[in-house]
């Protein structure tokens, strides 16, 4: 299981829920300021579920910022350059499931 420590970006918290080959599960936990910086997937899809607190999920390629409530999704596709924050810099929690392929990282 992958701790919070092993990221390469710092956040509150980051609880993995379920892995298989080419999908998994988890749960970010960003405190006031922390984010997911820019990056992008190869192979993943990442869809997004809003649990506690707004959050913002910018893009390039297009370009947008897009705002999650408690109970939103949002899926971002391959490809697409991304970051995570919570919505003004404020705490947030969210569920994410990366999938179908494998997984990989690609800071922008």
């Amino acid at each position: 299981m992958l701790q919070t420590e092993e990221l390469p970006y710092k956040i509150e918290r980051y609880e993995r829920i379920a892995e298989t080959a080419g999908l998994r599960v988890s749960i970010l936990t960003l405190a006031s300021g922390d984010e997911v910086p820019w990056h992008k997937h190869t192979d993943v899809n990442d869809q997004f579920f809003c649990m506690d607190g707004a959050m913002c999920i910018e893009t390039r390629m297009p370009a947008s910022a897009t705002t999650l409530e408690k109970g939103d999704t949002l899926k971002i596709p391959c490809g697409q350059p991304h970051r995570v924050m919570g919505l003004k810099g404020e705490a947030c929690r969210f569920l994410i499931i990366q999938g179908v392929g494998e997984y990989d990282f690609v800071p922008e």
